[in-house]
């Protein structure tokens, strides 16, 4: 096996040569914040955007790591390599990943082409770390064809996964007893592609036909406001599948291939690639900025806010205004 490379060139090349434990470790550099992270990440990002990242999201319990694994067999029989971010609940005490999705995922381990990172939210809003993004870079550098990014599956912040992905879609399952939690996540307007798992379960009619409805009153919706008249062209499916069996899986990928193929044609594709880079950039030069700022901040200033001596807004401005005039002098 080849050595990994602990110069940043090196292991920039062994990435692009699609070495996994080269990719394993910039990867875990990057979600530790080590600075060898953005060196290596800055030598492969010219390599990157050729990759079908494909969001999978939805509430808890409805089987989103039992459908990705059967969703992972049937991209391999197609020929695809395939690559899988789990984003994982953060343990408590370590901070890192619970590792229970790499657990379901188990049998495609000993695959090659198939390579499968838990990265923990470590309470990031969104269900999404930074470093998720980062990380689909790095494996959209080794040619992975397909990369599934399964979010943890925490309701209202579930929408942060359609900012990451070129395909989103959204799992429901029947039983939950709020079958229109969907709707109040904001994701039915944002899902490309929606599948019903545990379809052999009783109520699933009842589901089904409400995720219908949802679907046609979003259909008028769009219709209706001409910014989304290039969406429009896109008509969600609706599936069945029960991940336990692999029933529907074939009909999940097409409906995903399709969406690609829609999207390349379309120009979306790019579109949403370059729209995912912006935000990635945004939250960076955010984060660095506000860092700057605290770094440098006047304690004093705080202090006065406690004491109701001066309002947080009028405090914030004064810091800003202050950060501002370091930086030009």
């Amino acid at each position: 096996m080849t050595a990994i490379a602990d110069n940043i060139n090196d292991l920039s090349r062994q990435i692009l040569a699609g070495n996994i434990g080269a990719g394993a470790r910039a990867i875990r550099w990057l979600d530790d914040g080590d600075p060898r992270g953005a060196d290596v990440l800055s030598l492969i990002f010219p390599h990157t955007g050729r990759a079908h990242l494909i969001g999978i999201t939805g509430p808890p319990g409805a089987g989103k790591s039992s459908l990705t694994n059967t969703l992972i067999t049937e991209q391999r029989r197609r020929g695809r390599r395939v690559g899988v971010i789990a984003i994982d609940p953060s343990s408590p005490f370590t901070g890192g990943a619970i590792l229970g999705d790499r657990v379901r995922m188990a049998q495609h381990t000993v695959d090659p082409d198939v390579f499968i990172r838990s990265i923990g939210t470590r309470g990031q809003a969104g269900g999404l770390s930074r470093s998720s993004h980062d990380a689909c870079l790095v494996l959209d550098a080794m040619n992975y064809d397909v990369i599934f990014v399964e979010t943890v599956g925490v309701g209202q912040d579930e929408i942060d996964v359609v900012a990451l992905a070129h395909t989103t879609l959204i799992i429901g399952v029947p039983g939950l007893g709020d079958e229109v939690q969907a709707v109040k996540a904001g994701l039915m307007e944002a899902g490309d592609i929606f599948v019903i798992n545990k379809a052999d379960r009783d109520g699933y009619d009842d589901t089904y036909r409400q995720f219908e409805l949802m679907l046609h009153l979003r259909a008028e919706s769009v219709s209706r406001n001409e910014i989304d008249k290039t969406a429009s062209a896109w008509s969600p499916p609706l599936l069945r599948a029960v991940a336990k069996r692999a029933e529907g899986t074939v009909e999940i990928v097409d409906a995903t291939d399709a969406h690609r193929e829609y999207l390349q044609n379309s120009g979306h594709f790019v579109k949403r690639s370059s729209h995912r880079e912006r935000e990635q950039f945004i939250c960076l030069l955010r984060e660095a900025v506000v860092d700057e700022i605290m770094e440098g901040m006047d304690e004093d200033i705080l202090n006065s806010i406690l004491r109701r001596e001066i309002d947080p807004y009028t405090a914030a401005s004064h810091e800003l205004a202050r950060w501002r005039g370091n930086t030009t002098s």
